[in-house]
């Protein structure tokens, strides 16, 4: 298929995501039209199945295509005006991820302050194993790293004693957890925020508050940065 030979070296579901979106707004399938199944599609781009599944979930996200169970994929009845606008789409992909890591900061920050005050040796150890654990996933499927990464921040905010906070944390969690995996999967300059993440294990160590917000803040905001800077740029 000639479609397939237009993925390149890179991240393969937002190239696929693309391809997809492009192929149905130039008509490839029409309004109304089932796609071919998942097995097809991959055979015929030459990409994995979920790799597929994926793309098609971001499309269907989007309001580009049904997914209906047992029936199979179809394009929308009426496609909604973004999908003529793929610029538009990224922006608010980047919108929703700036939103998520604003609500994540304020939350980090404090759940940081407070630990770094009670945390007690025990609690440290047992969070190592955590960061232990998010760095040997460092280079897995974009889901494995992201619940690894998300474990060592979750436990940080339970050591913070402040039952207010986990309950927030845990009510963004899932809405959060769609971005991150998103992130990984379709950013390629992501930043390396390992240190910062040793960082703030050491103040923890040390009961060193200041160490800890700067810590979490590196963290963050090196990703925020990043995000405002490339939504500012569209």
């Amino acid at each position: 298929m000639a479609e397939s030979s237009r993925l390149r070296h890179g991240p393969v579901v937002p190239q696929l995501e693309n391809l997809l979106r492009e192929l149905i707004r130039n008509g490839r399938w029409k309004a109304g039209e089932r796609l071919p199944s998942e097995v097809g599609l991959a055979a015929e781009l030459g990409v994995g199945r979920s790799s597929v599944r994926e793309a098609l979930r971001l499309l269907a996200r989007d309001g580009l295509v049904d997914v209906r169970h047992g029936s199979g994929t179809f394009v929308a009845d009426v496609l909604p005006a973004i999908a003529e606008t793929p610029d538009v789409n990224e922006l608010l992909r980047r919108a929703r991820l700036l939103e998520a890591y604003e609500v994540r900061r304020a939350l980090e920050v404090e759940a940081a302050r407070l630990a770094a005050r009670r945390a007690r040796p025990e609690d440290v150890e047992r969070l190592r194993l955590r960061l232990r654990n998010r760095q040997e996933r460092i280079g897995d499927e974009a889901s494995a790293f992201v619940d690894a990464d998300l474990d060592f921040h979750r436990a940080v905010v339970e050591l913070s004693g402040n039952a207010v906070l986990l309950g927030l944390f845990t009510t963004v969690e899932p809405v959060l957890r769609e971005a991150l995996v998103e992130m990984v999967e379709q950013e390629t300059d992501l930043p390396d925020v390992s240190c910062s993440h040793a960082d703030l294990l050491a103040a923890l160590e040390n009961g060193d508050v200041e160490g800890a917000i700067a810590a979490t803040v590196e963290n963050l905001e090196t990703v925020l940065t990043l995000i405002r800077t490339e939504t500012a740029d569209r």
